[in-house]
């Protein structure tokens, strides 16, 4: 009721400001009280992660994620899949080898430049040259766009190599970057002056501070979609995430656990969700540096030697799900329950090494994993609980642990006997089976997609292919099922487990907050902070 009388009040005011100012000057009351409302301003946990661009960001989620609040893509990742963006429409071919998109009019660049076919084109021909961060035009390391072409302002068609059955989201899922400005660059890695960061998307970097981590983003007041729902986006460097929450600081922490879950859970004020498991923790083997781990009853034993429940107990404080040994985890929409399960069996393990003693040395990360942990350390928590379960079964471990950029530098160039790594990715299109376990595939700059360094299986390489050239998803599932039951079986890898961790805020100040369909972190989808209906 107050409220309604505070608007009343209001609304009074402006007529009698208005019957002052005369006329020809008027304006509707409404917009009047709609210009004085408090703008939106979000606060979150930040960290450096690199200039975003698409050159420039780090390879990890929050880069990515930072750099799409500014740069576009045809497509765009919403709840249920991919939705139009900057095309409206889209048609393949019948043999699956040209795509035609049509762009949605009156889009413009941040500076006022419209945006036209010639910048799709222009973008997926740069990045042909200069790949980015992030590259999704390549399938086992080679290009497979045959051309690209401007067929009007409004239409863009591409002619791909081969019809293959993940083309969609990697074409759809490229950013644009504008033709006038880029056209002129030659080495997009020493690009990162204000100009480099203009795009068509819905926030335009108003500050970087790379010493303390911090970005300020702001609504692109003429940005060309929904309406942006926030104001100021505004990530911050905090020591303690739930502190900083409890204190006003951040308006968002996902690092609850579950002993401090109730106090919220209890209270309206906040409001809980529960992220799906598309964020988890795997131990891949080197079979190169160390060739004894290409004898599958070792990788079993090592498998049968890890107690995931206590993992996730101990470590995840219940806030997860033990690893699937076929990788894909439960909630994908293509997860297989058939797979072979390694139940915790100290005396199987035993079995299976035959009375040999071995030892190994595990890298791991001694940062602070600050979305999905209570600003502890969970990798070494968790290298230390392994080596202790392995030691029963007589393996080994010496620890060796380094900060997480250069421990994934270390992974993407072999440089590890046995590795632990926590990442997102999980809840991707299938054919990441492919990326994480075909030998064919080289380390890319993302932690997600590093193959298994002296793994081959034939067998599981048809299969990979198979499935990448089915155009049919009934079929196409049938196959990954199948992939999925001949991992479980190899256990290159080892799945530990994928975290469902709690995210807390207060739908008061803002209560936009949605998932992308096959992410875990409602922060990274900038759909969070549009006027999505």
């Amino acid at each position: 009721m107050f409220k309604k009388i505070l608007k009343a009040a209001i609304a009074m005011a402006l007529v009698a400001t208005l019957g002052l100012t005369g006329c020809s000057n008027s304006t509707p009351v409404e917009s009047k009280i709609e210009a004085i409302k408090k703008p939106v301003v979000i606060n979150l946990e930040g960290e450096d992660i690199g200039y975003p661009t698409p050159f420039s960001h780090y390879s990890r989620g929050p880069g990515s994620f930072k750099m799409a609040l500014i740069f576009d893509s045809l497509l765009e990742r919403g709840e249920k899949g991919y939705i139009p963006w900057l095309a409206d429409k889209w048609d393949i071919s019948t043999d699956g080898l040209i795509y035609t998109f049509s762009l949605k009019e009156n889009v413009k660049w941040q500076d006022g430049t419209p945006m036209t076919a010639e910048d799709i084109k222009f973008s997926f021909d740069y990045y042909t040259k200069h790949p980015p961060v992030s590259n999704d035009l390549t399938v086992d390391n080679k290009s497979f766009i045959q051309s690209v072409e401007a067929v009007d302002a409004a239409t863009v068609r591409f002619k791909v190599e081969k019809p293959l059955s993940i083309l969609l989201g990697k074409i759809g899922n490229t950013r644009i970057i504008p033709k006038h400005i880029w056209e002129k660059v030659e080495d997009p890695l020493k690009f990162n002056t204000p100009e480099s960061a203009i795009g068509t998307g819905p926030f335009v970097l108003k500050d970087y501070n790379k010493e303390q981590g911090a970005y300020k983003f702001e609504a692109n007041k003429d940005f060309w979609g929904p309406k942006p729902l926030v104001d100021t986006l505004q990530f911050i460097p905090v020591s303690d995430s739930v502190l900083a929450f409890d204190k006003g600081e951040i308006d968002l922490t996902g690092n609850i656990t579950t002993d401090i879950l109730p106090k919220y859970q209890n209270d309206k004020e906040y409001k809980v969700l529960q992220n799906p498991a598309f964020w988890g923790y795997r131990l891949i083997f080197n079979m190169d540096k160390r060739t004894e781990l290409k004898d599958k009853d070792i990788r079993q034993a090592f498998a049968y030697a890890i107690d995931k429940n206590e993992l996730v107990e101990k470590v995840a404080r219940k806030a997860a799900v033990p690893g699937n040994a076929g990788y894909l985890p439960v909630g994908h929409v293509w997860f297989n329950p058939n797979a072979k399960n390694y139940e915790y069996d100290i005396e199987k393990a035993k079995q299976l090494l035959q009375g040999k003693k071995l030892s190994f040395k595990l890298l791991t990360s001694n940062s602070n994993n600050t979305s999905n942990s209570n600003n502890s350390n969970d990798e070494l928590r968790i290298a230390e609980l392994l080596k202790i379960s392995l030691a029963k079964a007589g393996i080994e471990l010496s620890i060796n642990s380094a900060d997480t950029k250069t421990r994934d530098a270390a992974v993407k160039k072999g440089n590890y006997e046995i590795t632990l790594i926590g990442h997102g990715g999980w809840g991707g299109d299938a054919d990441l089976l492919r990326t994480a376990y075909s030998q064919e595939i080289t380390s890319s700059q993302s932690p997600s997609t590093n193959s298994i360094p002296g793994y081959s299986n034939d067998q599981l390489n048809k299969l990979f292919e198979q499935q990448l050239y089915e155009m049919d998803a009934a079929k196409r599932k049938k196959i990954v099922f199948k992939i999925q039951e001949l991992i479980a079986e190899e256990i290159p890898q080892i799945p530990l487990y994928n975290t469902t961790g709690y995210v807390v805020f207060k739908p008061a100040k803002f209560d936009g907050w949605k998932y992308m369909f096959d992410h875990h972190e409602v922060t990274h989808n900038k759909l969070s902070y549009l006027d999505v209906k």
